[in-house]
């Protein structure tokens, strides 16, 4: 058998069902990956050893008396520092809340508790999960950025620190990650994952985001935490499906929409050149792909998000700001100071605009069984000064459609490329057994040089 840390979430789980293999392995397994290479990585922010054994612990008297919690049982998995965990720092990746404990855990938290999982510690996250970087680097090259703002989910995940990891995505913070590290990203549908406990950016955009090795670990994951919540106002009164049978079901080859006049012509050549041979890839599997141009909304929508993202930060971090505005990173500053400054009317304005291409895209998407587009214009910039380009994740966090990022092959540096697949909204389960399909088509195995097995 592999060594724990090596091994999937599903084939993880799998193994502590069935008794194989037990939590407090797992969690030992994980902590001295984590000793090994988070020197370098810089991935993870807090952990609390004692309480992670204890966990594995009682979990393992529990498989053993024959109770088994979820499909996460015993499975480690790490949580982006904005997301409250009770007993654990929770501190946004910003001097103006060092030393904050909560003393509850965020629902998505505390779900993936009730299903098994075991909160292995906290992922660094850039500040407040906007631009101001954290010191995480990309496992692929430690010279790069692995993304943001999940960027310790990111990277802890590519390199096999945790099984799987939450993060989250106002405008390209989970599926930009994901693509620069080379594994699956999910961002579900606006409202289907309960926000509540998770520190806000702009709530109109928020969504809770997911980094894992696989379309099946993704898949489980979603199935612990996805459901209502009356303590988000967002969130949405549909019943969470079985993500699980989605993809154990066989699925038939896709009929899929591109959209170049809109990705194409603003990717790197490297990465046209990836995602056409992905492309090239899917069509040879069996894929039907179809053309469109992109709605007129689609030109508006990079502006609104922007001016959404603004005025709701603003709006978020008001009173923390008058009273520690010093503590502030320079760039949430200057969002918070531009927001404050924001008419009203370019807000009203954009919220329309955000509805008027919601319609639209569901128009089209309604007619496929997915968009795939690249994931980013380009693969990890270096330097850790920025976490690169989110403008191809943009418009799915103001529509608020499901997408997944796949890892489609590497760039001539080395660096992972990856496609992004837009479902309809709520359409998970369909949409998940598509990337299923499609990632057993593309056969992505690569792993990342400096994270070796």
């Amino acid at each position: 058998m592999a060594q724990p840390y090596a091994l999937s979430l599903a084939e993880a789980a799998r193994l502590l069902r069935e008794r194989k293999l037990t939590a407090l392995e797992m969690v030992e397994s994980s902590l001295a990956r984590i000793d090994r290479l988070d020197g370098a990585v810089k991935a993870w922010v807090a952990l609390d050893r004692a309480s992670v054994r204890r966990a594995a612990a009682e979990l393992d008297a529990e498989a053993s008396a024959g109770r088994i919690r979820g499909p996460l049982h015993g499975v480690p998995v790490g949580v982006k520092d904005i997301f409250y965990t009770a007993g654990l720092a929770t501190e946004g990746g910003s001097r103006s809340l060092k030393g904050f404990v909560p003393d509850y855990d965020a629902e998505a938290v505390a779900r993936l508790r009730r299903a098994g999982a075991i909160i292995l510690g906290k992922t660094a996250t850039t500040e407040f999960a906007l631009l101001d970087p954290a010191e995480t680097r990309n496992p692929w090259n430690l010279e790069h950025t692995p993304g943001g703002s999940s960027s310790g989910s990111g990277a802890a995940v590519a390199a096999r620190m945790c099984q799987a990891a939450i993060g989250s995505q106002t405008v390209g913070s989970t599926i930009r990650p994901a693509a620069y590290c080379g594994i699956v990203g999910m961002k579900p549908s606006f409202g289907l994952i309960s926000r509540h406990g998770m520190m806000a950016l702009a709530p109109s955009l928020d969504h809770v985001g997911i980094l894992a090795r696989s379309v099946a670990d993704a898949a489980a994951m979603l199935q612990a935490m996805a459901g209502a919540d009356p303590r988000d106002p967002a969130s949405a009164p549909v019943a969470a499906a079985d993500y699980l049978f989605a993809i154990a079901e066989p699925a038939r080859a896709p009929r899929i929409a591109v959209m170049p006049r809109a990705f194409d012509d603003r990717a790197t050549p490297q990465t046209r050149v990836a995602v056409e041979a992905a492309v090239a890839r899917l069509k040879r599997a069996g894929a039907h792909f179809e053309p469109i141009d992109p709605p007129e909304s689609f030109a508006a929508a990079a502006d609104s998000i922007l001016v959404e993202l603004t005025a709701e930060a603003a709006a978020v971090h008001r009173e923390r700001f008058a009273e520690k505005g010093d503590l502030y990173g320079p760039k949430i500053r200057e969002f918070v100071e531009r927001g404050l400054a924001m008419a009203a009317w370019k807000y009203i304005a954009a919220l329309e605009v955000q509805r008027r291409f919601r319609r639209d895209i569901d128009r089209i998407v309604g007619r496929f069984d997915a968009i795939l587009t690249p994931a980013t214009p380009a693969p990890a910039p270096a330097g850790l000064v920025s976490t690169g380009d989110p403008s191809f994740n943009a418009p799915w966090s103001l529509s608020g459609h499901p997408v997944i990022a796949l890892p489609c092959g590497l760039a001539p540096s080395g660096l992972p490329v990856a496609i992004q697949l837009t479902g309809r909204t709520f359409g998970e389960a369909a949409l998940l057994g598509v990337a299923r399909w499609c990632e057993e088509a593309l056969g992505f195995d690569a792993l990342p040089p400096a994270a070796p097995l």
